[in-house]
């Protein structure tokens, strides 16, 4: 077990972690979604805390304990007055260790309520959808909330069992930011911690999507009756450690990342075509995705992806001018920078970058590495990750035939054949 802190002189406050290498790309299908309803049986009572003692506590000390779970990690964090650390710790720490997967029907019946409350939500629908399209069957491809079946079946000893598994001392870093020496952390960590005699030595390795096959320009299409077709265009990206990460955050930062960006200018503010429009990209152990999100009504779905379409085009060609990659430079080292003033934050990053065997570079090094950003850079990733070819496409809408039709500026001749002959669709 890995512990790492930062002490941050001026506050009276600590953010605390326990960061887990366990999502669901840890599961297999018969397991979709036991990362996350375990998630939420920590907070049902340990060995010494029950489920409403646990939430006493916390409010007693004006501080709230919450939890999240994503492909790759499940989290456990807090942030409370540095008087109160060793208490924070000493609950979290059995909520980790010891959970009693109490009242296993009551939490199960509000992921349930969370899985249902998701399928009413579009917006959320179609970023699984476009994962689905880009990573098929392997485990990256499936939404972290799993599936009803799953959460409506799973036992107390399979809980238990995958909990053992997984929630090993070599599998977890306890991370903390804020009013705290690094000897307090240390000190409780090895008070605390259960014999390692009961775990296994090392946690199941995760399953490795850069040997999935993908597909070239598949379509995921969900029928549903909305005002707006929500539709995600992306493809495969980089891993989280690839040097070019730098680059792909400050290219994003130019075609959609920021409200000067040039898909919010293009779409939104010159056509009024959308009120919501971004890129994004996931970075994971081995793989990635990169993509775009854009939400537009029916009558200007064709004209949307045609200015989509374009302007995709224009990237590869020609990714930035000098004064966009300055101001996207700038952007993104201003947020970056605002952001780690923020205790929370920090700890994030140091439980984020430890558990993903990442470097832990100073601020500095940081900027350096973002100030050196090129737009020949730029250029090379745009052609290798925004190619046509590579690019699939999820929607959720309530016609796909209109849908296919606006695809076709998007993607080259033979792909656009494919589509519109009924690629897959779901």
């Amino acid at each position: 077990m890995r512990v790492v802190t930062e002490r941050m002189p001026g506050v009276r406050s600590v953010a605390l972690g326990f960061w887990i290498a366990t999502g669901s790309a840890a599961e297999e299908e018969e397991q979709a979604g036991i990362s996350h309803l375990l998630e939420h049986m920590l907070f049902r009572g340990t060995e010494r805390f029950g489920s409403e003692e646990i939430d006493q506590i916390f409010d007693a000390m004006g501080a709230e304990v919450n939890a999240g779970t994503d492909k790759e990690a499940t989290s456990l964090h807090t942030r409370v007055l540095d008087r109160h650390l060793e208490r924070a710790f000493e609950v979290m720490s059995d909520m980790i260790w010891e959970p009693r997967f109490g009242h296993l029907e009551a939490e199960r019946d509000v992921v349930l309520e969370e899985i249902a409350m998701y399928e009413d939500d579009p917006q959320d629908q179609v970023f699984d959808l476009l994962a689905r399209a880009i990573f098929g069957s392997h485990p990256l491809g499936r939404p972290v909330i799993g599936s009803a079946e799953v959460v409506g079946s799973v036992s107390r000893e399979q809980l238990s069992a995958f909990h053992a598994e997984s929630y090993v001392p070599s599998a977890i870093v306890i991370a903390a930011a804020g009013s705290l020496e690094h000897e307090q952390l240390l000190e409780m960590a090895g008070r605390l911690q259960p014999p390692s005699a009961r775990f296994p030595e090392t946690a199941p390795a995760l399953a490795d999507a850069s040997a999935a096959p993908l597909a070239r320009a598949r379509v995921r299409f969900l029928e549903k009756d909305t005002e707006q077709y929500h539709v995600c265009i992306g493809g495969p990206g980089i891993a989280r450690n690839d040097e070019r990460r730098f680059a792909l955050r400050v290219l994003e930062g130019v075609l959609g990342g920021t409200s000067s960006s040039r898909l919010f200018q293009e779409v939104r503010e010159r056509r009024g075509l959308a009120y919501s429009v971004f890129s994004f990209s996931n970075l994971f152990a081995n793989s990635g995705e990169v993509g775009l999100y854009l939400g537009t009504r029916p009558e200007n779905v064709g004209e949307a992806l045609a200015v989509v379409a374009a302007e995709l085009a224009r990237c590869i060609e020609d990714p930035a001018t000098p004064e966009e990659l300055d101001r996207s430079r700038e952007n993104l080292k201003g947020r970056m920078v605002l952001g780690l003033e923020s205790t929370g934050a920090r700890m994030s990053r140091l439980g984020a970058s430890l558990l993903g065997e990442l470097p832990l570079l100073s601020l500095n090094e940081l900027i350096e590495r973002i100030d050196a950003v090129t737009i020949d850079e730029l250029r090379a990733l745009a052609a290798e990750l925004l190619a046509p070819a590579r690019l699939s496409v999820a929607a959720v809408g309530p016609d796909e035939a209109q849908l296919r039709a606006g695809l076709a500026p998007l993607l080259d001749g033979a792909e656009a054949s494919a589509l519109h002959a009924g690629g897959a669709s779901r």
